[in-house]
């Protein structure tokens, strides 16, 4: 099982960026996924999740601001994220919740 992300980087505040977590090792289509992200010295926090059926949720603070979804065809998930503030600065992750694997990270700067 193995879960690369890519698409972070640094950006204003009010900007866009969009992560992507390109999955192999397990059927991709039949997973449940999700992405997390860490700041230093917090716990992982769960953002958004997506469902084999497509079903989604988010959690409050990113909630219409950061959208996640997947393309089973390419076995990639993604995480749009608009209006990004500072307190969005962290480590992400992609974690595919049915295998219980995760990604090495990703990190977003925003200042």
């Amino acid at each position: 099982v193995q879960l690369v992300e890519s698409g972070g980087g640094s950006v204003q505040p009010g900007g866009s960026l969009t992560l992507s977590c390109t999955a192999s090792g397990f059927s991709f289509g039949e997973a449940d996924m999700a992405w997390y992200r860490q700041t230093p010295g917090n716990d992982c926090e769960l953002l958004s999740y997506i469902n084999s059926d497509g079903s989604t949720h988010s959690v409050d603070s990113v909630k219409g601001r950061f959208t996640i979804s997947r393309d089973n065809a390419k076995n990639t998930l993604y995480l749009q994220m608009n209006s990004l503030k500072s307190e969005d600065t962290a480590l992400y992750y992609c974690v595919g919740l049915t295998p219980g694997a995760w990604g090495q990270g990703t990190q977003v700067t925003v200042s």
